[in-house]
């Protein structure tokens, strides 16, 4: 079992305060947030959103990529996307929903077995798993002729 950590501190109100996210587990680096950042336009600032777009599009990559190896088709490249969408919701504010995007390389594989294996990585991976009770949507596409039923490529 492992664990990972990050630190934040803030300073002032909600509105004109700011504050930072440190990648303590890591050291990976030290990002700014603001309020701002998070409702309007980054301006060079991260969000508790973009962090969470970044650990589920690698979460997911990394799933995917380990069950098409399992299968016996290991990718060649796998690129995923995740659009966090943050809003007003109730009396405040809610991630609304997750668009995962996945575009593939993955030699030999028909595009049965590769929608199936998007489907379950969608399922399994474990920051989805955390996500629960938010709609999360997968559009994954493979970047190549997708092979045969038989296993020979088109």
């Amino acid at each position: 079992m492992t664990d990972r950590n990050a630190t934040t501190q803030w300073t002032g109100d909600l509105k004109s305060g700011s504050g930072s996210v440190t990648l303590d587990s890591s050291n990976a680096g030290q990002f700014p947030v603001t309020w701002a950042s998070r409702a309007e336009a980054p301006d060079g600032r991260t969000s508790p959103e973009e962090l969470i777009a970044a650990a589920h599009s690698a979460c997911y990559s990394m799933q995917l990529s380990g069950l098409l190896s399992a299968a016996g088709t290991p990718p060649e490249s796998i690129d995923t996307s995740a659009e966090v969408s943050f809003g007003p919701h109730g009396d405040g504010f809610a991630i609304t929903g997750i668009a995962l995007t996945v575009r593939a390389k993955v030699p030999g594989i028909s595009r049965e077995a590769f929608d199936e294996a998007a489907r379950q990585a969608k399922e399994i991976c474990p920051v989805s798993a955390a996500l629960t009770g938010t709609t999360i949507t997968l559009d994954a596409a493979l970047d190549q002729p997708a092979a045969r039923p038989g296993g020979s490529a088109l």
